[in-house]
């Protein structure tokens, strides 16, 4: 979108974004429709984005990857986001396990792990959301006994994106007893593992694409080194993956809001009633003044939010802030895109409808609203 600003953005991080734009638009939003009414998993798509690098973009150079900061993250998250919520999903998942692993895990892992994830050709899942734990991820009742060299996982866990396909997981467990301060650990798991079944992928409301799975553990097995971290140490990283989570499912909402923008605009100034475009309308013009308004702003929280991650500095508050605006104003911003295209707006001829549905969930994963809303509570009393 040519109004999008440049301006305080460096060299390189308008770089990042036009690429991403490019290659979402060419590669993503072309198949985003047919895959939506399917829900085929964009396996040719993910080869064609991992070629660009942009399946790696938080692992390190040294071991394959891109090695962006967490501002050109986002950038390129809210850029795939405008061309397919669903697809941005798949993409934030996977790049969230280079992000833990270069962030938590010992340099023999990286070494194992980091090139496969870089390349996608293993695509990495999070297990941690559970039937009886969602938000309150304190409550997680899987656990991890250690037997000789190996540890033994059991439990269910639900809503895991890329579940179904992964090659690489990520596994919260308990490996100390309810009550303990340090109960949880992380653990590196293999899916192909005779232990880890894919029970079912949801029918949902929105992001067809974007595979969600009920997985059980029956005495899944992980070698003591996949570990990451020391045991019982495991809660304090899931919390730095879901802080910084948060500003990228902000941006990704950002990225879904601005598409509706643009097609509400563009069909503005097509849809001729009483004699002139819509867009002429007072009431529609002030509709869509509203929603570039909050688009713009949800974005710049955004990114400000990035930017402290990227220089090291607390931004708890400022995650959960950005989350929260971004993702109420979002659907919002679908809804009124919506509106603007009338009858047209409800049928999925019209790409809005799908947006609608796409973005409803970001008001819900990574922590919902209530959820955000507490913990910026916590932080200013």
């Amino acid at each position: 979108m040519s109004s999008i600003s440049n301006a305080l953005l460096s060299e390189q991080e308008v770089l990042i974004r036009e690429s991403a734009r490019r290659v979402a638009m060419e590669v993503v939003a072309t198949t985003a429709a047919a895959r939506d009414r399917s829900s085929a998993w964009p396996s040719d798509e993910i080869k064609a984005v991992a070629e660009l690098g942009f399946m790696g973009m938080l692992a390190p150079q040294a071991y394959g990857g891109s090695g962006l900061t967490f501002v050109e993250y986002c950038l390129a998250i809210e850029e795939f986001a405008a061309a397919d919520g669903g697809f941005a999903t798949i993409m934030h998942v996977h790049n969230s396990s280079s992000h833990v692993l270069r962030s938590h895990g010992s340099e023999e892992q990286m070494r194992r792990y980091l090139p496969d994830l870089a390349s996608a050709n293993r695509i990495g899942a999070f297990l941690l959301s559970e039937p009886h734990a969602g938000s309150d991820t304190a409550a997680i009742r899987a656990t991890a006994t250690r037997v000789g060299d190996h540890y033994l996982l059991n439990g269910s866990k639900q809503w895991i994106s890329n579940g179904s396909e992964a090659g690489f997981a990520f596994v919260v467990a308990a490996t100390g007893e309810p009550g303990t301060r340090h109960r949880f650990s992380l653990f590196i798991a293999d899916p192909k593992d005779p232990g880890y079944q894919c029970l079912r992928v949801e029918n949902k409301m929105g992001q067809h694409t974007a595979h969600t799975a009920q997985i059980q553990m029956d005495n899944l097995r992980v070698p003591v080194q996949d570990m990451v971290g020391e045991e019982g140490h495991g809660y304090a990283k899931v919390l730095s993956l879901l802080s910084d989570g948060r500003i990228a499912i902000a941006a990704l909402a950002v990225g879904i809001a601005r598409a509706a923008l643009e097609a509400a605009v563009s069909y503005a100034k097509e849809r001729v009633a009483y004699g002139k475009p819509i867009s002429e309308l007072q009431a529609v013009s002030f509709d869509l003044a509203d929603m570039a308004t909050q688009v713009e702003v949800a974005r710049q929280f955004t990114l400000y939010a990035a930017r402290l991650t990227d220089a090291g500095l607390p931004a708890i508050k400022e995650a959960a802030m950005a989350k929260l605006f971004a993702s109420e104003i979002a659907e919002k911003v679908c809804s009124a895109a919506i509106q603007v295209h009338g009858g047209y707006g409800y049928v999925n001829d019209f790409p809005v409808e799908r947006f609608y549905r796409d973005v409803r969930v970001t008001k819900i994963y990574e922590g919902t609203s209530h959820i955000q809303k507490l913990i910026i509570a916590r932080h200013i009393l």
